[in-house]
Order: C-alpha cells, then structure tokens, then sequence
C-alpha cells in the first residue's frame, strides 16, 4: 500500500476471539462499525451488532492493524534535548501503527530538531519524539529581515524571548519599536509586512 508522500509500507490485520463465556442468540444479519473515535489502526476493536435476529445484542472484536515499513530508529541511547546526527539513528522496519505519533521517515523531519525526551536504543523515532532547536536566548543580537511587495530590508534587533527555528519571536529594533517575526537560524528574524 502506497500513503501519498509517504514511504510504502505493509499492512496485516488480525482479528481477536470473542470472549468463549458469551451466550449470543442467534441472528441473521450482524452489522460491523466503528465506535466513535476508534481508528483502524494499532490495537482497536470493531463493534459487532445483531440487526435482525430474536435478540439484539452487540459485542466488541478485538483487532491488531499493522502497517510495517522504514522509519528512523535509534541506534543508541540519546539523552533529552540532544541534537540527532546519524550516528545515532538507522533506517529499519517497524510497525507505523504501533503507535499514534507518526513515524518520522524523512532525515529532513529530524534535522535541526532535538529530543523532546530521553531515546532508548531499538526505540522508533517518532514525531512526539521531537522539537525544535532552540537557536538563540533572549536578549541575543538578531538581524531582522523585512520583506515585503519587491523589497527585502535587514537592521539589527535584541531577541525579546528564546529563538526557535519555525516559530514567532518578537524582537525590540534600534528604535525601541518592537517586532513579531519567524525564527530562520541563530541570528535571523523574518518579519513579512
């Protein structure tokens, strides 16, 4: 099975038993679904109704999904808030659906990312897993890029809150006038206008 921008993985599906102790009237017609919030995918279970048969009844299948595939996997211990290289990670086949945090299947999704929590070998690399990097502290010296309809500015700023790439930070210009912008690397602020 091919997941659009994913990696192709392999799925099996394996149904549990009904508990042996049931006694269940018979019925001509059972009609499967969903409980409300379940996902097909992991550990779940399917809900099983009698529609038409001389009692109503519902019962719950278990049901084990896998999906197995390539993701990034830990090769060794990694303590919290370490930046990953590829020493410490290897590509290998695990089960995607072995938990609800995606799989991080890309070097991309890990780089410039630190550990959310310590990682422990043979451990999946997933996305809960990670957070971005924090590239400078407050009162750091930025240089603030302004762009805006043909134009693009820089000037010089002090960081008013820690830096991380991706995210708002807001930055006091020469002037004292104060800026919202989006974290590039350790010393650059976008600012659209």
């Amino acid at each position: 099975m091919q997941v659009q921008g994913q990696q192709p993985f392999t799925l099996s599906v394996t149904l549990g038993q009904l508990d042996p102790r049931l006694q269940l009237a018979p019925c001509r017609q059972i009609e499967p679904s969903l409980p409300v919030g379940t996902r097909l995918w992991g550990k779940t279970r399917v809900a099983l109704r009698c529609v038409d048969g001389v009692a109503k009844w519902q019962v719950f299948l278990p049901v084990q999904v896998k999906a197995m595939g390539l993701a990034w996997v830990v090769r060794r211990d990694v303590p919290a808030g370490a930046s990953l290289s590829d020493d410490d990670l290897m590509m290998a086949e695990v089960d995607w659906a072995d938990d609800p945090s995606p799989v991080v299947t890309q070097a991309q999704t890990w780089a410039n990312q630190v550990t959310a929590r310590a990682l422990t070998t043979g451990q999946t690399l997933r996305q809960n897993l990670l957070r971005p990097a924090q590239v400078f502290q407050p009162g750091s010296l930025v240089r603030v890029m302004a762009q805006g309809g043909g134009f693009q500015v820089s000037s010089d700023g002090q960081a008013l809150g820690a830096g991380v790439v991706g995210q708002a930070v807001k930055v006091r210009m020469d002037n004292g006038r104060v800026m919202t912008g989006t974290v590039v690397d350790a010393r650059t602020v976008k600012v659209d206008i």
